[in-house]
């Protein structure tokens, strides 16, 4: 297919191009620099701990199966590939133990399949940081932005958003850092919107972290085969049979509106990225802060708990998939298990999800006086909801409203837990020294000529 289409032809998709390939990253405000630099903290720290998990193993040996070029590291390994075999390895161990921040435009993970794209992209390139953080900043634009436009009813029928949402903001940073034009990006776009997949059925399963690495290899690709003279439609998100008529369910907003708004704000400023503080599904966390809150308020003891209601917005339950949980994935997507865990272990840390602590007899018994139960005011709801917790022993009921989630711009993380979770991830993979060259290294990272000093330092130092 030759470009038959001009810059100026006024369609959709065209405006979306020219965001992508006509920003220009030096009038990109501080705030969003230091947004895209903190998605960058977070991202790569949950991923040098989640590179020792079966899903990362799994992923690392078969880039080694590949046996691709070495061009571009895999976090946390002496492993090298090609860029797009480190980004799909490297986005999957990200999202391994669900701890990577979330943005609730896009109902999911964004900054994992997007950081793991531009770094494999920047190193093989020998970009610089402050480009990398740029293509962040505009793939996780164009992310929220669609996010917004497909609307909620694309995640409740089934659709992993992280999965489908961030091929585009794949595609658009890799993009970036490859310098298409506006008739590349257009066809690369077109690209992405066929690799779309990944389903909610498999949350609480290896796949869905694999959904997180899939994502950046398919958006990776498809800036990569238009950049060589691949052809695909020129106009996907136009006429009949576009990307929002086919995934979506009509409830988002008018993507004329959305693509208007492009910077104004920023998404990674406002409602920006929001931090985990707890290695579980964001849809819990409101319940967790709630259920911490009662049991500091109260001195609630698990003996004396003679139930615990959980109430949810419509919709923002969707991602909390298992109400029995039998291992530990599974009690990562199990309220149930979220509010047992934090009254018998008063924290949630890794070793909170592991199939053993989610046998233990007590959380079991625990589990079972836990009910929810869905608030419907006509509206559906995302990460940006409310919950009621309420909890009935023989003293009485204790009841909170919880209408901000813990790590978003409402209850926010500072930059000392910011941090301390870095380092708490990253320490036992890198060792202190290690772990403290990288962090500095991050957050210099607008300021480094070449991110591969970066990627170097992700690396383990053989003893």
């Amino acid at each position: 297919m030759t470009n038959t289409i001009s810059a100026d032809d006024g369609l959709l998709t065209t405006r979306i191009a020219r965001f992508i390939v006509e920003t220009d990253a030096r009038a990109l405000p501080a705030e969003v620099m230091q947004g895209a630099r903190n998605a960058l903290l977070d991202t790569v720290g949950v991923g040098l701990i989640g590179s020792r998990e079966p899903v990362s193993t799994i992923a690392q040996k078969l880039v080694t199966e590949i046996g691709a070029k070495p061009r571009a590291t895999l976090w946390g390994t002496p492993l090298r590939s090609s860029p797009f075999e480190a980004a799909s390895a490297n986005g999957t161990c990200a999202h391994a133990l669900d701890f990577d921040d979330s943005h609730p435009s896009v109902r999911g993970h964004a900054s994992a399949p997007t950081i793991a794209t531009v770094l494999a992209v920047g190193e093989s390139s020998g970009a610089p940081g402050a480009a990398v953080l740029s293509a962040y900043a505009i793939g996780l634009e164009i992310a929220g932005k669609l996010g917004r436009a497909m609307g909620p009813g694309h995640y409740m029928r089934g659709w992993h958003a992280t999965s489908t949402i961030s091929t585009f903001s794949a595609a658009a940073a890799a993009g970036r850092l490859w310098h298409l034009d506006v008739p590349q990006m257009r066809t690369a776009l077109s690209i992405a919107a066929s690799q779309l997949s990944g389903l909610v059925r498999n949350f609480g399963t290896m796949t869905k972290p694999f959904h997180a690495g899939r994502a950046a290899r398919a958006g990776m690709l498809a800036a990569w085969l238009a950049k060589n003279g691949h052809t695909a439609d020129e106009a996907i998100f136009d006429g009949r049979n576009n990307v929002l008529s086919t995934y979506s369910s009509g409830d988002g907003e008018a993507l004329a509106d959305v693509v208007a708004a492009f910077g104004a704000p920023w998404e990674v400023v406002s409602p920006g990225n929001w931090v985990k503080r707890w290695p579980c599904c964001y849809a819990g966390h409101r319940a967790i802060g709630g259920m911490f809150k009662l049991v500091e308020q109260h001195k609630l003891r698990a003996e004396e708990i003679q139930s615990v209601a959980v109430g949810f917005m419509k919709g923002s339950e969707t991602a909390l998939i298992s109400t029995n949980p039998q291992t530990g994935l599974e009690g990562k997507f199990s309220v149930e298990y979220m509010i047992a865990a934090t009254v018998l272990d008063r924290r949630l840390v890794l070793e909170t999800f592991t199939d053993r602590m989610v046998q233990r007899p007590e959380a079991r018994a625990l589990m079972a006086k836990v009910r929810r139960y869905i608030v419907d005011d006509g509206k559906v709801y995302g990460l940006d909801a409310t919950n009621d917790v309420e909890v009935e022993t023989a003293r009485g009921r204790f009841k909170i409203h919880v209408e901000h989630t813990p790590g978003s711009l409402d209850w926010p993380m500072t930059d000392a837990d910011r941090r301390d979770k870095f380092n708490g991830c990253a320490e036992p993979v890198l060792g202190k020294a290690g772990a403290a060259k990288l962090l500095d290294l991050i957050m210099r990272c607008g300021e480094l000529p070449d991110v591969g000093e970066l990627l170097r330092a992700t690396v383990p130092v053989a003893e």
